[in-house]
Formats: structure tokens, sequence, C-alpha cells
């Protein structure tokens, strides 16, 4: 048994500035699919599911309801495939202040860490690999897994039950840089800290009432989460 479990989202929480390439790949499996012209320009991405993001996408280029259902399986197949094609050298200067430091205090305290994250899975790890982060993670939910962020929480809290490393809800901790991922928490009981290295200012995130707000993971303690 493991005294606790820490989630992590990863865009604007472990990594910004991962550079074009994520969202390019969704461009280029929405034309190669469906032959359509899309953008991502003017779809607020922060904080939402890549499945929902192709959802907006698509229907702001004119695409029907019975169309984005027909496609969106090969969608989330063939954007992995784009991101991993085309993915960007390395991410290691895209890691967020303070975020290598806290891992490896987690991983020294002996605490499980996940993701929870609005990445399609390939996508995902694929990531944590090119900034040197994936050896710090042994499971996580993704956006093909679920339609909502308090869903993939509970999927997370699911798998962290099965590897029999918890068995209470206030010993889990998310970490996100976005109120839908205070609001996911919430929606699951768990208590969750929140970053202000997304695009989310710290005023904002105060206002959605998190258990703790940080303005970078430099000021993080596991202590600060789980006492001895």
């Amino acid at each position: 048994m493991a005294p606790a479990v820490t989630l992590f989202d990863i865009d604007g929480t472990l990594m910004r500035g991962s550079g074009p390439h994520h969202r390019q790949s969704l461009v280029e499996a929405v034309r190669r699919v469906t032959r359509l012209e899309t953008t991502t320009e003017n779809v607020p991405v922060a904080g939402m599911l890549d499945r929902k993001i192709l959802e907006e996408m698509l229907r702001n280029a004119g695409a029907s309801a019975r169309l984005m259902r027909r496609v969106m399986p090969q969608l989330v197949i063939q954007a992995q495939r784009e991101y991993l094609r085309h993915h960007p050298s390395c991410l290691r200067r895209a890691v967020c202040p303070g975020v290598r430091a806290a891992v490896r205090k987690l991983r020294r305290r002996g605490i499980p860490m996940g993701l929870v994250t609005g990445n399609f899975s390939r996508i995902g790890w694929k990531k944590l690999e090119l900034a040197g982060l994936k050896q710090f993670f042994r499971f996580g939910s993704f956006a093909e897994q679920a339609e909502e962020r308090s869903s993939l929480v509970r999927i997370a809290m699911e798998k962290a039950r099965q590897h029999g490393w918890i068995v209470e809800h206030k010993r889990i901790w998310l970490i996100g840089d976005h109120p839908n991922d205070v609001a996911a928490a919430h929606a699951n009981g768990i208590r969750v800290l929140a970053v202000a290295t997304g695009l989310v200012s710290r005023s904002e995130l105060e206002a959605s009432r998190p258990d703790l707000v940080l303005d970078h993971l430099r000021d993080f303690h596991p202590e600060m989460l789980f006492p001895a």
C-alpha cells in the first residue's frame, strides 16, 4: 500500500510551450479522414479534451453531428499517428518551473504518480518521453477514455485502487493548471493543487476554490499535500 497517490495534468502543469505539433496533428487528422479544412483558432483549447477540441473544429467547419459521431473513432487514431510522425525533437525546455524537483521528491516519498490529461494517450506519453518525465509516471487516463475530465479522474482513481495503492479519497491529490481540473477533482471528492503555470491567472484559479494554489512548483514540497 502506497502512502498516497498524486495525479498530474500535462499541458500547463508539467509543461508549457510544447510547440504547434499537437494542434497540427488534430488538423491533419481531420483533413485525412474527412477532407475538411479546419483550424484550432477560436477554439478555447485550454482545459479541453482532445476529443472535444476535434468536435469544435468539425462543428466550426460545418460538419453534422452524425458525421462527427461516425468519424470520431478514426480521428482519435489518426491524430495520434500524426503526432508520432511529426512531433518535436525534444521538449525538455518546455518543462514548467519546479516540475523535475517536485516529481523527484514525490518518488523519494514512495508516492505513485499518474496522469489525468486531455491529451490522447499516445500523444501524452510521447510528450512526457520527449520532456524526460515519462519514467516518473506509472499510469494515466486520457482523452479517448471519457467525454469529461471528471470521468478521467474517476478512471485514474480506479486504476490506482486496482494496483492497491489507495483506499481513501483523502490520500489522493490532483495537480492542474485550469479551473476544469479543480472542478474534476471536486466532482470526485479529492483534493486539488492549482498551479498558475498555464494560461489561467492565479486569481482565476483561486476563484475556482482549489485546496491549494501555487505560482509554480518551485515552491512545492510533498508535505504540503501529505504531512508526515
